[in-house]
């Protein structure tokens, strides 16, 4: 395991069905961490997931857990190695059953600087922002 991962924990409502919208992203399911509470989701060498089933996830605070079917809570953007990237994960995301959110202001300042984004909101209705920048010294 890498000396700095990023791990997401994100209440879900239906475990199984996270699992497969993640899965039908092209993300793996690491078996050794996943049980009845919780799929750890690996996004790549250095980001996980934690899908947490609601009850399991009240017990990581006393705060209240956020209906993120109802406001945004947080966005995570993800960056990538192209635009046609991005539209792909989006493609995939929305044939998994995510809504796309389109922001034509957003996308316009996006691509004075270079940037391609879009934007999904996964069947929990959290808010992913795949995006890709064409930026000096990437590879």
């Amino acid at each position: 395991m890498s000396s700095k991962m990023i791990f997401i924990n994100l209440p879900v409502a239906d475990l199984h069905r996270s699992m497969a919208f993640y899965e039908a992203l092209g993300w793996k399911v690491n078996q050794e961490f996943t049980d009845d509470n919780a799929a750890c989701i690996v996004v790549d060498d250095n980001i996980c997931l934690m899908l947490l089933i609601r009850d399991f996830f009240t017990t990581f605070s006393k705060r209240p857990v956020a209906d993120t079917k109802a406001a945004i809570n947080a966005a995570y953007a993800l960056a990538l190695g192209s635009a046609e990237e991005v539209d792909s994960l989006t493609e995939a995301a929305l044939a998994a059953g995510a809504t796309e959110e389109v922001n034509e202001d957003k996308r316009a300042q996006e691509a004075q600087v270079g940037m391609h984004g879009r934007t999904f909101i996964d069947p929990d209705g959290h808010q992913w922002e795949p995006f890709w920048m064409d930026y000096p010294g990437a590879n």
